[in-house]
């Protein structure tokens, strides 16, 4: 799934992130509505990681949601 589906299924995809990044509220979730950047950089403020490591999982939470249903 590429980004530009993610974005357009973002209320879909709620729940799928929630369940990747349990510290992550729905206020977060509306406030990145979709943006990759804002995603990595609320991981990076809520869990303290790097950019480079928000980025990696960012990556590989995408590349798992071509095998699930939205």
């Amino acid at each position: 799934m590429n980004w530009d589906q993610i974005e357009g299924n973002w209320k879909q995809l709620k729940g799928n992130i929630k369940q990747q990044w349990g510290k992550l509220t729905d206020d977060h979730l509306d406030v990145i509505a979709g943006k990759r950047e804002q995603l990595a950089g609320k991981i990076q403020e809520v869990y303290g990681t790097t950019k480079e490591e928000a980025e990696k999982q960012i990556s590989e939470w995408q590349a798992s949601q071509k095998d699930k249903p939205h």
